[in-house]
């Protein structure tokens, strides 16, 4: 499990438009990585639409967002259109970079246990390291638990 300090895994995955994304991409500014379970439901929306409204504050602080799920590119595109939403979104349809980054496993929904993803977020430097890790997302006030 990735933790403060480490280095980020390597992954390859795909944007909202289909354009392939990789770890190296992310090298040379801050970065907010968001891992969350499903486009376009309650939590999900709420936590996408804080950031979306503090976005500039966030870009003051020197952090890029981009957000990463299992939903396909075509999703994001439409959760993007939907919300106006001003970042890129990652569709990891394997799970590959979910489980590299500890946000695949075990999580109760209605009182049943199953396997998804699990929502956190970590802030990586430019270097590529990752600086710090929300376990708890607040969905209504994420801007603010980041900042």
């Amino acid at each position: 499990m990735i933790k403060e300090g480490d280095k980020i895994p390597a992954f390859s995955v795909v944007d909202q438009d289909g354009k392939a994304f990789t770890a190296e991409d992310l090298a040379g500014q801050r970065t907010v990585l968001y891992f969350y379970p499903k486009d376009s439901t309650p939590g999900c929306t709420a936590e996408a639409c804080n950031l979306r409204d503090n976005i500039d504050a966030l870009a003051a602080a020197g952090y890029r967002v981009i957000g990463v799920s299992k939903d396909s590119d075509a999703s994001h595109r439409k959760f993007i259109e939907k919300y106006q939403l001003p970042f890129t979104l990652l569709s990891d349809k394997s799970t590959e970079m979910l489980q590299a980054f500890g946000a695949w496993g075990e999580k109760k929904m209605c009182g049943k246990v199953c396997t998804g993803t699990l929502r956190k977020t970590f802030i990586i430097n430019a270097e590529g390291i990752v600086e710090r890790i929300i376990e708890k997302v607040d969905t209504k006030n994420h801007s603010a638990q980041i900042l």
